[in-house]
């Protein structure tokens, strides 16, 4: 028997519609043909279908795979341009001997100028292809994905992560592929079923280590136990920041049963995301109170700052935090600062010269605006690193990292240390700090523009965690949020809600 064919692709990207950036071609990797199978150890998600198709012999037909990190609303011409090259790959594998099924790899919460759901979208035109009409569709996605009724009527087999951090990325994809194996053994094609809760919690309210995520998490791990027609339940935290009618908390069921039984397992999630709404809004510090109660403690102390959460599509310049650590005089201080004008301006620089910098705050109109500093110049790198951590919540992309043209620089009196990026580079991982040389153990305090994704990385060296209320576009203040396409009767949102 000739081997299954199975087209390979994947576009990843979590989109922010409350920034005022266009993300276009020139912010995406993209990479195509052998390029995907290249990938095969690499981590990433990618990495593990390639795990199950050399189990199952499969012939991979690879087609692209665009990965951006998470920015503004996506350019349409982006999009189209991959689903051109997708469905071009799935046109030719038909001519050439038909089609067993497609992998994709997915983010899930892209929001482009033409579309609100993309990747529903993205299923319905490959359903439209002649040969592809009924040809087994599969793919990994991220647990902060804005689930669509689109979406589960156009795919059998959507495996969301069930931790976040995101720890889990490539085992998603391997728990996804292995599905799609199973499927085409048995002869048996899921459908998949979803439900849209009407409730919406900002990322720090969606840690699995934390109620209410834990609580649907094990409610999931239940229903697939006490049924095996469900071959995957998830659970889908949402992503808040796109404003789009699906966003926020979804749940998600491939079965191969009775699709009733399905919608019933889909009322007891929504019921307990009800019940729990109120524990998925975080609390949230003062910074000057957060630092008041550990200032002259031995640390490591994470100052968490959500509201620049660059993993979920902040500037990661603001400047909020690096003010309270001056303002605070705190010795043995370090944050990153996304800021390629800052590099430039030490291009030439010696170890040990001081500069005045401006450094920070360019990006949004919500933080205060740069900072001038005398900084003294300590060294600068390529900003190539690899992930220390293959589980990190980096990992989906891979374990190799670009922060661009990198510098580390000290300020006031060297109490200070800035490490300054030219590509905005989520902190979720400690290589970051060491690939510069610097040992974030012996850091004092610490401030990290993240949600809860960085917990795998610094709750392993954190004396402390605080998170705190600081202006900027990841804020969890979701009120205060312009919305306009999200659906009626939203909690916190909609201020008649009623359960």
């Amino acid at each position: 028997m000739s081997p299954r064919r199975i087209v390979l692709a994947g576009i990843f990207h979590e989109t922010h519609s409350f920034v005022s950036e266009i993300t276009s071609f020139a912010d995406f990797e993209i990479k195509r043909g052998d390029e995907l199978l290249a990938r095969r150890g690499d981590g990433s998600m990618v990495d593990g279908f390639l795990e199950i198709a050399e189990r199952e012999a499969w012939q991979v037909l690879p087609a692209a795979e665009y990965n951006a990190t998470p920015s503004g609303v996506i350019d349409q011409a982006v999009v189209d341009a991959f689903s051109d090259e997708l469905i071009a790959a799935l046109r030719k594998a038909v001519a050439e001997g038909g089609v067993d099924g497609v992998l994709l790899a997915l983010h899930g919460a892209m929001v482009s100028t033409g579309s609100v759901d993309p990747e529903g979208d993205l299923f319905a035109a490959i359903r439209a292809i002649p040969g592809c009409e009924g040809v087994p569709i599969a793919g990994a996605f991220d647990l902060h994905a804005n689930f669509t009724e689109k979406m589960a009527r156009g795919a059998n087999i959507l495996v969301g992560y069930r931790e976040n951090p995101h720890t889990d990325a490539r085992e998603t994809a391997v728990r996804a592929a292995d599905l799609l194996a199973r499927a085409l053994n048995e002869g048996q094609l899921p459908v998949m079923r979803a439900r849209n809760a009407p409730v919406i919690w900002a990322p720090p309210g969606t840690g699995t280590a934390d109620r209410p995520m834990k609580d649907l998490e094990a409610l999931a791990r239940q229903l697939e136990a006490d049924t095996p027609d469900f071959r995957v339940v998830n659970i889908i935290g949402g992503y808040a920041f796109s404003d789009v009618p699906s966003a926020g908390v979804a749940f998600s069921i491939a079965t191969v049963g009775d699709p009733a039984e399905a919608e019933r397992a889909l009322d007891r999630l929504e019921a307990l995301a009800v019940q729990l709404r109120e524990l998925g809004i975080p609390k949230e510090w003062d910074i000057d109170e957060a630092i008041g109660r550990i200032k002259g403690t031995p640390g490591p102390h994470v100052i968490v700052e959500p509201a620049d959460n660059i993993g979920g599509g902040a500037p990661g310049d603001m400047t909020t935090v690096l003010r309270a650590f001056l303002r605070h005089d705190l010795d043995g201080a370090a944050v990153i600062i996304a800021d390629p004008e800052a590099v430039a301006a030490l291009d030439g620089a010696h170890p040990g010269e001081v500069r005045t910098l401006t450094i920070g705050g360019r990006q949004s109109p919500l933080d205060e605006g740069p900072v001038e500093l005398d900084v003294t110049f300590v060294s600068a790198t390529d900003g190539l690193f690899d992930l220390e951590d293959r589980h990190s919540h980096a990992a989906a992309r891979g374990i190799h990292c670009n922060m661009g043209p990198s510098a580390v620089v000290t300020a006031n009196d060297g109490k200070l240390t800035i490490l300054l990026n030219s590509k905005k580079t989520a902190p979720f991982d400690l290589g970051q700090w060491r690939s510069q040389g610097i040992t974030p153990e012996n850091l004092r305090y610490i401030g990290v523009k993240a949600a809860v994704a960085h917990r795998q990385a610094y709750n392993k060296i954190a004396a402390s965690s605080h998170t705190v209320r600081t202006p900027g576009p990841c804020t969890s203040d979701l009120p205060s949020l312009p919305y306009k396409r999200l659906r009626p009767g939203v909690f916190p949102i909609d201020p008649v809600w009623r359960p």
